[in-house]
């Protein structure tokens, strides 16, 4: 099948790629499949064209990234098949990897160890809801794994999971006996990481817009009234164009109050 990107698959002699693979574990964008937490607010149509929104910038996030350092643009997709569902909708440069496994924990290993076998350096996967997520960390999660020596990097969100894994070898310890979507998975995995005596390298917290109370925190940081939460953060969000400009043109049509119910930005007890 032609597609716009390659469709990488890993072979017994690989392309050497002395790079951090930037690595965006993602779903075809299609309308009952993705951010349905999001319905409602939102219609299931609404949420499939945000997922759109959030993939185009988080890709656009990256390419800025692999311009200044030594890293490429990955969407690690599921299912197989729905190579053209994403055509148009990554930067170029960007390849494609298909996911493997069953359950989550099995879809991230396999992630890493075909990343890995396909030559990569090192790799990051990132995950698909953080549109604002600041390029400031992911240069700094390349540039912790360069570094000498084995190690996690793990993005804490908010919600005690994480955004991003950053490894250098695909440690199957570190996805077992997690208990995913749960406030338990950031923690359960340090702990594996203690278990096999692996560096952990913590990033700044950030999170996620899995649901209406994390949407409207995304509307507070994209059309802010006050910088309460930038202020508490200390980091300023990536500008994230394509979700600011489809939740704009939401808000304008029918209201603000459909997606974002609150009277001002977001207060310190809702995020």
């Amino acid at each position: 099948m032609e597609t716009a990107y390659p469709v990488l698959e890993p072979s017994p002699t690989p392309r050497v790629r002395d790079v951090c693979a930037l690595a965006i574990m993602t779903k075809a964008p299609r309308a009952g499949a993705v951010k349905t937490r999001l319905v409602p607010p939102l219609t299931h149509s609404e949420a499939a064209a945000l997922s759109i929104c959030f993939l185009r910038d988080t890709a656009s996030n990256i390419a800025g990234v692999a311009s200044v350092e030594a890293a490429e643009g990955i969407a690690v997709y599921t299912p197989s098949g729905a190579e053209r569902a994403f055509d148009n909708l990554l930067s170029e440069g960007f390849s494609l990897v298909v996911q493997r496994g069953e359950s989550f924990g099995e879809r991230l290993y396999h992630a890493a160890e075909d990343l890995l076998a396909l030559g990569y350096e090192s790799l990051c996967l990132i995950d698909s809801d953080s549109p604002t997520l600041p390029r400031s960390v992911l240069v700094e999660a390349v540039r912790a794994l360069a570094r000498p020596g084995d190690r996690v990097v793990l993005g804490p969100s908010d919600d005690g999971g994480y955004y991003l894994i950053g490894l250098k070898r695909a440690h199957r310890r570190l996805f077992e006996e997690i208990t995913w979507s749960t406030d338990r998975v950031l923690d359960e995995t340090v702990e594996r990481a203690a278990e096999i005596g692996l560096e952990v390298s913590m990033l700044p917290s950030w999170y996620d817009v899995d649901d209406g109370a994390s949407l409207a925190r995304l509307c507070g940081e994209l059309f802010p009234e006050d910088t309460v939460d930038a202020a508490r953060k200390g980091l300023a969000g990536y500008e994230a164009a394509h979700t600011r400009r489809f939740l704009g043109q939401l808000m304008d049509a029918e209201g603000r109050r459909r997606i974002w119910p609150t009277e001002g930005a977001p207060t310190e007890a809702a995020v």
